[in-house]
């Protein structure tokens, strides 16, 4: 951990993107989360002022979720230009998270009539997913369902844990080893397989 913090923003995000070093996604973890729950709350009072801590928890692992997404394309992309960039992209990611999702959320209301009919495609895609495979589902309101759903399931670390490995592989598209390599998941690939397997099983069951 010590040569990690020594190291400047920039050189600490080539490690983490060019590998699964524990430590150094640790002092990432340290040295970045500040900002992005300051650029999560602030943004999102700004949408809904009295919006839950637990809403704003959601939005920062959805800002983690963003950036290591498609095997961290955003870090690979990430150019500095000067000393602090890194922080200026950083906020510009945390903010598009929070704008994202309320522009879901508005989208959500605005077709709420939909929500019947989505409910029968989960269940016609049924079969399809009982092997643990990406559900063919794309309509956020169907997401946002399978979400309420899996927040039902688990508790505590456990549902950080498992909510970010389905939403990696759901809806990133991330492979179980790509997930597996992520160090704070804590599985191997098979691990991943497993809980992808029972999640979806889960989930069936409650729709």
């Amino acid at each position: 951990m010590a040569s990690h913090s020594a190291l400047s923003s920039e050189d600490l995000i080539k490690v983490c993107v060019g590998s699964d070093d524990e430590s150094a996604w640790a002092e990432f973890i340290r040295r970045f989360q500040p900002l992005i729950a300051k650029v999560i709350g602030r943004t999102a009072r700004r949408q809904c002022p009295h919006i839950p801590p637990h809403h704003l928890d959601d939005l920062v692992q959805e800002t983690y979720l963003k950036l290591c997404a498609d095997n961290r394309r955003l870090l690979h992309q990430f150019q500095s230009r000067h000393r602090d960039s890194i922080y200026g992209f950083i906020k510009v990611v945390a903010s598009s998270v929070v704008l994202d999702h309320f522009k879901s959320e508005r989208a959500q209301k605005r077709d709420t009539g939909h929500t019947e009919a989505l409910a029968e495609q989960i269940a016609a895609d049924r079969p399809a997913t009982s092997n643990g495979s990406r559900l063919s589902i794309d309509d956020e309101v169907a997401l946002r369902q399978i979400d309420d759903i899996v927040g039902t399931l688990y508790i505590g670390k456990v549902l950080v844990r498992n909510r970010a490995v389905f939403w990696m592989h759901h809806r990133e598209g991330m492979t179980a080893q790509a997930i597996a390599s992520i160090p704070w998941i804590e599985l191997n690939t098979k691990g991943v397989e497993t809980l992808l397997r029972r999640m979806t099983h889960m989930i069936q069951s409650h729709v």
